[in-house]
């Protein structure tokens, strides 16, 4: 080995000195081999002592300083002598840059005393590229993944940006001057941008990034392969990371250094449209964040790519589905341009089969909204999607749908300007919130009233502005959602008595009838108003304990409840209650439950503060001093006047209490004395519901002679709406003076009950208002007056109506002449009066012949041709509502005979279209009142059937949708008794109400039609079958309890009878049994289940239709043409189909309800705990007519 030559002042290098001198001849050696310049074959001489200083024993030294300094010298040797450095043995020289590549760890603390000759070592490495020379090294691949790795494991936030750009300049060099890039060195280098790594270590991410990027265009040819590898052929290195985060690492190789990628993503296309459900997945994941991260431009670069990938929005698999419209939010808020062709996939979406992509669609758009209230603002499609959701059958969906249109419309009432399309959407979002107090679950409802309280008409705003934004709200909403409105005051104010009268029994004492009596209110209001009904008992039992502990709970319970409490009062005791009960989180479901029954029963939306300001609106609008309401609310002037005495009307009935204060009434009744006829009875009815809760002569009695005067001169020459609602007013507002106020209106009425009277019409109205409020003060007085001015003088005097009989068929009542009109409101004072009267058995047989003449003689009743046909139509409608208003009334309403009963359902048939539809109206409205004992009887459902044959199909489904309704409440009704204590006596009103008797009133109906002629005619035959199946379809099809044996009975039995009217002539008879045959043929094909199952009740004959045969009759004969006959299926005889039955007898579920709510429009209203009280107990109510076997 030659000689050892050492630099000037130098001392000999040996292993046999110790770690102390040995480290002080080193530092010397390492100040003077830094001091010399680059060899250009001056330092041949050193070469020697530069191979002795990679000697093992030096490498491997146990002395850390030892160690650093060698390197330093290797380092400069390397520096001095590049580019031909002295180490030429390839172990060697693998082993020299692995001992470098350890001591760099050094680098990790740069307060570490020694950092600054780690630093020079790092510096002096990067200056001269010293590590190039591993290129000519088998394993420099090897070497590489070690420096790499160690450089990515010790950076760190303490380290400068100079540290830093000196790695680089070792690293860079690597890659770019280097023939090839392993997939290990990609591996090291890559597996730093994804996670765990990228979270945990984010400088190592930070200079990954920077190294990718300055190497970008060696990486490029290396990453493509790598990435055709995974992506098309789909070959794996299990112990390479990368390999399983290809996707994370497309993600983020395209935003440190998008070009890398332009061959890359094209591939991803095969990927959307593989088979594996997992890689659809992976891709579609991460083209969504790529596609619509802010700035994006990757759509329109890749257009078939993103075209492929909204072709994902149908993909087969539901979470495929659902993560691409998860993304759509960040799309509609980013990207403008691709909004149109997200808009045409979530248009797709939102029918979706799968519940969670629906929901999913309706949270995107919503979340847009919140985050970028335009993006929305501006498409009326996105709006829309959301307004059908709000129908979707999914609860949580419609919660999510209705809370974001509300969200939507209280940030248009708070915000100055908004977008055209949202001014349009806001027209129908609030109707459409309104509409969802429609749906039949009680979610639903709750879900309004909360809306309306909170966005509607945000109980937070000041009094002076929560009041327009009610204002506007009643100014804007359809008729629908107006009804939806009042509905929604009227069943919270039955909440509220509810709650009042539960909580007053806290303050009695606990007697076992008080306790009872606390365990049925519990068990009412948790069936009757809030979901879930066994878990609200337990925690409303729970809240009663509370209340008896807390005295505080219940005096603020009390306080909500108080009729005159204010809004701000009431939100703040509220408050204060539900803080006593827990933490406000989803689990404490007891705070939920009893804070959903305080959203029901507290009143935050009008106050007598708020009241008198709203009055003062409505006085602005009805005497025009002040236009600026209607302009705010967008309407004119009279329409806005209109709107706000109706709202005015309906508040009066919900907070009587907070109108019942002199300033109010006052203003109220200076409306009163305005010229305008249209003020009038709207005042009028709100001061008549004030009556009702406390008479205004003892709430105020300084204005009450005002009022007394004002209302008896609208009574004698008023308007005859104006009459009508001042006689109201009057009767339950002066409770002690009634007799001598009415007794002097009825001597004014005896001049004015003349034809020749101006006042006439009004005379006629007061007349029958009078008659039917007080029948007792004046019964004889009113009898003499009725029968002599209103039937004599009025409705048979001979002589008549103006128009030519040819005229047009109908025409609105104000264009009747006088005399005509004055004879409508005569048949209305009739009914009034007999209603009134309830008992005057002979006074109802009189009329109702009378009633029914007009009917028979279309109108005309004296058959002078000297009417028109408008004039006849309007007559005999009028005739047949009295007919229908009497027979609401038990007693008097009983008085009808069979045949009047088939002439009145010939209006059902009549030939004018309006007369048809205004006549089912007034049949429904009967139909819908208080069951049991304040609606028609079961009789009249069975009209229904004649509107089978009704040509007009708008009508045809009006009529149908009455009769649902009509179905349904029955149904509901006797639901509720058959839970109650007294099931028997309950069942005995069963055959009264049960909707399916119905079938029992509808064949003789049909039997009777003027239309049938003959029991043989095909035709006819076929028409009287599509009657049957409307009025069976509800019955058979939406029935838990349908029994097809109770119907087979039923039909058996009154084939068994004759026809009660024309016992002996056999036209009818065939025509019956005919009718009976045809419903026998109708319910065994409709029908899809034939077990024996219980059923509430018998079947019953009712003895008024049909009359009795011999107790030996049996009917046998098939009346029905061969053509008409129902044929059985084969190979299925009744026999077979009855044993079935007895095998297996099962009952219904009557709970289950799997129906997608309809359109509010399509939906009647159905409010438990809304039905009227019977009138006396349970098993009082008799049938309206004797029901016989």
């Amino acid at each position: 080995m030659a000689e050892i030559v050492y630099p000037q002042g130098c001392r000999p290098i040996t292993d046999d000195l110790g770690p102390d001198e040995l480290v002080r001849r080193l530092k010397a050696l390492a100040h003077t081999l830094q001091g010399l310049g680059q060899d250009e074959g001056m330092y041949q001489q050193y070469i020697p002592l530069a191979l002795h200083l990679a000697d093992e024993f030096f490498l491997t030294h146990p002395s850390r300083d030892v160690q650093l300094l060698i390197a330093c010298c290797i380092a400069d040797v390397l520096r001095v002598y590049a580019p031909e450095a002295p180490y030429k043995d390839q172990e060697q020289v693998k082993t020299i840059f692995l001992f470098l590549i350890n001591q760099l760890q050094g680098l990790r603390d740069p307060k570490d005393p020694a950092f600054k000759r780690y630093f020079y070592l790092l510096e002096n490495l990067a200056y001269v590229k010293s590590f190039n020379m591993c290129f000519e090294l088998e394993d420099c691949q090897e070497i590489f993944c070690a420096l790499f790795s160690l450089m990515f494991k010790i950076v760190n936030t303490e380290h400068s940006s100079k540290v830093k750009s000196f790695m680089l300049d070792v690293l860079c060099p690597l890659i770019t001057e280097s023939d090839v890039v392993s997939n290990e060195l990609l591996n090291v280098i890559l597996t730093n941008l994804v996670e765990p790594n990228k979270r945990e270590h984010k400088h190592a991410y930070a200079l990954a990034k920077e190294l990718i990027v300055k190497t970008s265009e060696t990486l490029e040819p290396y990453i493509q392969t790598f990435f055709n590898h995974v992506l098309i052929l789909g070959k794996e290195e299990k112990n390479l990371l990368i390999f399983s985060k290809v996707y994370e690492l497309i993600y983020e190789l395209n935003q440190c250094c998008a070009s890398i990628l332009l061959s890359v993503l094209p591939q991803l296309e095969c990927k959307l449209k593989s088979p594996q459900f997992q890689e659809r997945l992976s891709a579609v994941a991460l083209l969504a964040r790529m596609f619509s991260e802010p700035g994006s431009e990757l759509a329109k670069q890749y257009p078939a790519l993103w075209r492929a990938f909204l072709g994902r929005f149908n993909d087969i698999s539901v979470p495929i589905r659902i993560k691409c419209v998860q993304y759509c939010m960040h799309f509609l808020v980013h990207h403008p341009e691709l909004r149109k062709d997200i808009t045409e996939t979530l248009k797709m979406r939102q029918h979706d089969a799968h519940e969670q992509v629906r929901y999913e669609v309706v949270m995107a758009i919503i979340a847009t909204a919140q985050r970028d209230f335009q993006a929305v603002a501006e498409s009326e499609d996105l709006l829309h999607f959301v307004r059908e959701r709000t129908l979707d059958k999914k609860f949580k969906i419609r919660k999510e749908a209705m809370s974001g249109l509300a969200m939507i419309y209280k940030k248009f009432l708070t915000e100055e300007s908004v977008p055209p399309a949202t001014e349009k959407a806001v027209q129908w979002i609030k109707d459409k919130i309104l509409h969802g107090y429609y749906m039949t679950a009680l979610e639903d409802r709750l879900l309004v009233e909360r809306l309306l309280n909170t966005s509607l008409v945000p109980y937070t705003l000041p009094p002076a502005i929560r009041m327009k934004k009610l204002f506007y709200l009643m100014s804007n909403v359809d008729d629908n959602a107006t009804k939806a409105f009042i509905e929604l005051q009227k069943h919270q104010l039955a909440v509220r008595r509810s709650v009042a009268e539960w909580v007053e029994l806290h303050r009695k004492p606990p007697t076992p009838a008080v306790q009872k009596e606390l365990m049925n209110k519990v068990l009412h209001i948790s069936s009757k108003f809030l979901p879930e009904s066994v878990k609200a008992q337990e925690f409303l039992n729970k809240f009663s304990s509370d209340m008896k502990k807390a005295p505080e709970v219940l005096q603020g319970m009390e306080t909500i409840l108080n009729p005159n409490v204010s809004c701000e009062v009431c939100v703040r005791t509220t408050s204060s209650v539900l803080k006593k009960l827990g933490q406000p989180v989803m689990t404490n479901l007891y705070y939920n439950t009893v804070k959903m029954l305080l959203e029901r029963v507290s009143s935050v939306m009008v106050d007598h503060e708020a009241l008198l300001i709203l009055v003062g609106y409505v006085e602005d609008a009805v005497k025009g001093t002040d236009s600026s309401i209607a302009e705010e609310c967008g309407i004119d002037v009279q329409k806005a006047a209109e709107r706000g005495l109706k709202l005015l009307v309906m508040l009066s009935f919900v907070f009587p209490a907070h109108f019942l204060h002199e300033d109010v009434l006052a203003r109220l009744t200076s409306l009163l004395e305005m010229d305008e006829e249209a003020v009038a009875p709207h005042i009028l009815a709100a001061l008549t519901f004030l009556g009702k809760y406390r008479p205004l002569s003892e709430a105020c009695p300084a204005l009450f002679p005002k009022l007394i005067t004002l209302c008896k001169a609208y009574a004698e020459v008023g308007t005859p709406k104006q009459a009508k609602n001042a006689v109201r007013c009057l009767f339950v507002n002066v409770p002690e003076q009634r007799t001598q106020i009415f007794t002097e209106i009825l001597e004014t009425l005896k001049a004015t009950l003349n034809p020749h009277s101006e006042h006439y019409r009004t005379a006629i109205v007061t007349l029958g208002h009078i008659a039917h409020n007080l029948p007792e003060n004046f019964p004889v007085h009113i009898k003499n007056i009725v029968s002599r001015k209103i039937v004599k003088e009025l409705l048979v005097r001979e002589g008549g109506g103006a128009g030519a009989p040819g005229a047009a068929p109908w025409c609105e009542e104000s264009a009747l002449p006088e005399e005509t009109r004055c004879k409508l409101e005569g048949l209305k004072c009739m009914a009034r009066w007999l209603l009134g009267l309830k008992r005057d058995e002979l006074s109802a047989q009189k009329t109702f012949r009378m009633l029914n003449a007009f009917i028979v003689h279309k109108g005309d009743l004296l058959q002078q041709n000297q009417l028109s046909k408008a004039e006849m139509a309007h007559l005999r409608l009028a005739a047949g509502a009295a007919m229908l208003k009497i027979c609401e009334q038990k007693g008097v309403g009983d008085q009808f005979t069979a045949e009047q009963f088939y002439n009145l359902s010939h209006l059902m048939i009549d030939e004018v279209p309006q007369v048809r539809e205004l006549f089912a109206a007034k049949l429904h409205k009967g139909l819908s009142k208080g069951i049991p004992n304040k609606c028609l009887p079961l009789d009249f459902m069975g009209m229904y059937a004649l509107a089978g044959r009704e040509p007009e199909r708008r009508i045809r489904a009006l009529v149908r949708q009455y009769m649902l309704a009509d179905v349904v409440r029955r149904r509901e009704y006797i639901r509720n008794i058959s839970v109650g204590i007294q099931v028997e006596k309950a069942m005995a009103q069963v055959p009264h109400i049960l909707p399916d008797y119905m079938l029992v009133f509808a064949i003789p109906v049909l039997t009777h039609d003027p239309a049938f002629t003959a029991y043989d005619n095909v035709a006819q035959l076929k028409v009287v079958k599509q009657c049957l199946w409307f009025i069976l379809e509800p019955l058979i099809t939406r029935n838990d309890f349908y029994c097809y044996w109770f119907y087979k009975n039923l039909i058996e039995r009154m084939k068994n009878h004759k026809d009660a009217l024309n016992e002996m002539d056999d036209a009818f008879n065939f025509k019956l049994w005919a009718t009976c045959d045809l419903a026998m043929a109708v319910v065994w094909a409709r029908s899809s289940s034939f077990e024996l199952r219980e059923f509430p009740a018998d079947a019953r004959i009712p003895a008024m239709y049909f009359a009795p045969q011999p107790d030996y009759f049996t009917n046998t004969r098939v009346f029905l043409p061969p053509e008409l006959q129902f044929q059985p299926k084969k190979n299925q005889t009744m026999a077979e189909v009855a044993a079935r039955a007895r095998k297996r007898p099962r009952l219904s579920d009557s709970n289950t309800n799997d129906v997608e709510p309809s359109e509010a429009s399509d939906t009647q209203i159905q409010l438990p705990g809304l039905e009227q009280p019977p009138e006396t107990e349970l098993y009082e109510p008799q049938a309206k007519r004797p029901v016989a076997d």
